[in-house]
């Protein structure tokens, strides 16, 4: 791909090792403890800048502006107020995507020709979510207690709302916690990952230059120990949204319980791509390899349990490894680069580490399998894109979540065996099919137990679509009207006429 601009020369003007403060109740300020932590880029090991180490003290500064907010100019804007806003964010969103999308780029690593991909999806959730703010509506209810009385539901903002994000999409995953928020009337506490905090620091920039009313939107940077374990129990937060690892999600899940808030978890997965015999290759092998690789397998729904039909199996597994082959790894600036890095030196010993069980439990490895190096990866974290054929259903690779570009092919005889093994996991996020019959795509699509399916196709997640997990992947939808009703009271109304 070719850049109509230089990245360099952003990534330049946006980070120089520089202290990048949070955002508190409209003001740019460090961390009560005055301590810092330092960000670097993925892909070179070099810093980029320092943020504050926020804490708990912070988190209760947060919420009380969010509070604030809340109860006093935020709940004077009407629907048409809250629409305009998300309306002019998405257009400053538009006039410097460039510019998000190489920070983007520097904070995790994911090749800026896929971030500036992600430009339908991203302006598309503001501009959704703006027009989903004038038509949120009760209903009308006929009782049966009195003729006499009328009975009618309104629907509330929760209030605060304490949202926690991981790493692998700052943007996208910020504007899929904030803009719902903004159409229902609800204020945010942000609590981006350590690993990534740049870029939820310029987002929360660019809404406060369009107009978004100081404590509506709140980011505090810090680890998740400290101020993301202060906001999942704090007292006065209505609602929790969080993506991340099923571990954390049940963590969060119990912090609410104190003060019963709402939550909504979108968690790991360990999810299925079945390929049947009568599968297109051309169109199968590569998105099979892309539903995994995508961001180096850094992807909550990558689709790394591959089940392959036995009588395509040995050809289908030739043409992945060479595709895997074939793609190009390198610093996300670059322009021909197809994967980026891992995001830490620990996630890539992680994966390194699942990489040797699976050999030291008898998968054979088919490609891959190596951590890069040379001048071209000095100081990045690169594990070349892998895959492992003959694993066994109960091998560690087959079973947890990797989050790393490893791919475990199975064969499978039937198609009552393939959905039996797909479903035998405690995960449920999401599942793939290739088939070109459409009886059989309908009868997978019933019978695989995931919050999303996609039959000859992958990764596809759209603005008015519903997205989330069953199981242990989590609960409450994102994406669709759906998500509007996560950041909701329904309250009952009841009025004596005569």
């Amino acid at each position: 791909m070719t850049f109509n601009f230089d990245p360099r020369a952003i990534a330049r003007s946006l980070y120089a090792g520089e202290f990048r403060p949070m955002f508190i109740g409209g003001r740019w300020i460090g961390a009560r403890s005055d301590e810092v932590l330092a960000v670097t880029d993925p892909a070179s090991g070099q810093p980029l800048a320092s943020v504050p180490r926020g804490g708990a003290a912070d988190i209760d500064d947060a919420v009380k502006a969010a509070r604030a907010a809340f109860e006093g100019e935020w709940s004077t804007f009407t629907p048409y107020d809250r629409q305009c806003l998300l309306l002019r964010i998405a257009d400053m969103f538009e006039e410097r995507w460039n510019e998000l999308c190489v920070s983007d780029t520097l904070d995790m690593g994911l090749p800026l020709a896929r971030t500036l991909g992600n430009r339908r999806r991203v302006i598309g959730m503001l501009r959704f979510y703006a027009g989903q703010a004038t038509a949120l509506h009760g209903d009308t209810i006929s009782n049966s207690v009195s003729n006499d009385i009328v009975t009618f539901t309104r629907r509330e903002p929760v209030g605060v709302v304490g949202a926690i994000i991981p790493w692998n999409a700052p943007t996208a995953a910020s504007i899929w916690k904030i803009a719902p928020a903004l159409a229902t009337g609800c204020t945010v506490v942000l609590k981006p990952s350590e690993e990534a905090p740049l870029t939820p620091l310029l987002i929360a920039k660019i809404m406060q230059e369009a107009g978004t009313p100081d404590g509506v939107v709140n980011v505090v940077t810090g680890t998740g120990a400290e101020a993301g374990a202060a906001l999942a129990s704090h007292p006065d937060v209505n609602k929790i949204v969080f993506t991340g690892s099923t571990a954390t999600g049940q963590t969060i899940a119990r912090a609410g319980v104190d003060n019963l808030k709402h939550v909504s978890l979108e968690l790991g997965g360990k999810s299925p791509m079945i390929i049947c015999r009568d599968a297109d290759l051309e169109k199968a092998v590569p998105t099979a390899a892309m539903a995994v690789y995508a961001h180096s397998g850094q992807i909550c729904i990558a689709g790394s349990r591959l089940f392959v039909d036995r009588a395509i199996h040995g050809e289908f597994l030739e043409r992945l490894a060479a595709y895997a082959e074939g793609l190009r790894l390198g610093h996300g600036l670059d322009s021909d680069t197809d994967l980026g890095p891992l995001i830490n030196a620990r996630q890539a010993a992680k994966v390194e580490t699942y990489i040797a069980s699976a050999r030291s439990e008898g998968a054979e490895l088919v490609t891959g399998g190596a951590r890069l190096a040379g001048a071209a990866y000095d100081g990045g974290n690169f594990i070349a894109p892998t895959v492992f054929g003959g694993v066994r259903d109960e091998m560690t690779i087959a079973r947890e979540e990797i989050f790393g570009p490893v791919i475990s092919a199975m064969p499978f005889d039937t198609l009552d065996e393939a959905v039996t093994r797909a479903n035998a996991t405690p995960y449920g996020l999401a599942a793939g099919v290739f088939t070109r019959d459409l009886g059989t795509a309908h009868k997978m699509v019933k019978r695989l137990k995931a919050g999303s399916v996609w039959v000859n196709m992958y990764h596809a997640i759209d603005p008015a679509v519903p997205f989330g997990g069953v199981k242990m992947s989590g609960y409450g939808r994102e994406g669709g009207i759906e998500h509007l009703g996560e950041y909701l009271e329904t309250k009952a109304v009841w009025i004596q006429t005569a």
